[in-house]
């Protein structure tokens, strides 16, 4: 008898089974692009410049196999080391002068009363604007016939060569940056900003707390998790940097603005080197990697 209450489970385990693969079954098969595209546009090419970063590339010939040799090659070249400390200069200025743009915008817009809808489009508006009308923009505005030497000059003061003088470049990229992309981190901070009880700041208002007591006191303590996550996500962005550098100096003056992802790109693509390029890029993955890792837990952290 226990034979055949045995032999008898699994038969309605197999039928629950196929009951699940009925009922879900359509409902996976619409992940199957989303998957199919994940693998070979995401983790393929992770594989494969893993795999690079031991052979010598080449597309005629075809791979050897070099073992660290390119490795040794990254270490020993003396302009990786001048591109990492751009990286972390350029990573730098976006943290003191890009980061605390939107979170003072949302506070900002977030007291207003009236014509709220108005500044968040006035915010927002930069982030429409094309790379290609942005770039020519903002090499106008630096020129030294521009407005903002126009502008020096008419107040006695010498000119800043924006786009020549060392001193100036990066910082001239970060500012640009942060006047183009700041609106799309402003909605976030705002929209979280806006979902604080409003019968804190009642309470408060009533206990005689002024705007920036209510700032220091409930918005900002209120918005801590979200901006410790998002400052991971802009230092893991901020690190792969290279696309300002490279269509309005390309890495220059005088290196000045070779970030270390410019670095990926001049080896791969100018040397024809993606060997050393595929190294390169997988000591930046582990180095993101355990930027995400923390920015995973401050996700779980803050969602508990």
């Amino acid at each position: 008898m226990n034979n055949a209450a045995a032999s008898a489970g699994p038969p309605e385990n197999t039928g629950s089974m196929l009951s699940r693969i009925k009922k879900y079954g359509p409902g996976y098969l619409f992940l199957v692009p989303a998957v199919v595209l994940f693998v070979l546009f995401l983790w393929l090419p992770i594989v494969k410049g893993i795999l690079f970063s031991f052979e010598n590339v080449d597309f005629v010939k075809g791979n050897s196999f070099v073992g660290l040799d390119n490795y040794r090659t990254v270490f020993q070249d003396d302009t990786i080391g001048e591109s990492i400390k751009n990286t972390l200069y350029y990573m730098f200025l976006c943290l003191v002068i890009g980061f605390w743009v939107p979170i003072l915008f949302a506070v900002a817009i977030s007291e207003i009363r009236r014509f709220q809808g108005v500044f968040r489009v006035m915010a927002y508006l930069p982030n429409v604007i094309p790379i290609v009308v942005l770039y020519g923009l903002w090499r106008w505005i630096y020129d030294p016939v521009g407005p903002i030497n126009a502008a020096l000059q008419w107040l006695g003061l010498d000119p800043v060569m924006f786009m020549t003088d060392p001193r100036w470049s990066m910082a001239s990229l970060v500012i640009m940056e942060t006047w183009q992309s700041f609106g799309s981190a402003m909605l976030i901070y705002l929209a979280a900003v806006l979902s604080i009880p409003k019968d804190w700041y009642e309470a408060a208002e009533i206990d005689g707390a002024g705007v920036w007591a209510r700032i220091r006191h409930i918005t900002l303590p209120s918005i801590k998790g979200l901006i410790g996550l998002l400052l991971i996500m802009q230092l893991i962005a901020t690190s792969q940097g290279y696309q300002s550098q490279l269509a309005m100096l390309d890495g220059g003056p005088v290196n000045a603005t070779m970030t270390y992802g410019l670095k990926i790109v001049k080896y791969a693509f100018t040397s024809q080197n993606y060997g050393v390029a595929s190294a390169m890029g997988v000591l930046m993955f582990i180095v993101l990697g355990v930027l995400a890792v923390i920015q995973f837990r401050l996700s779980n952290r803050e969602d508990g």
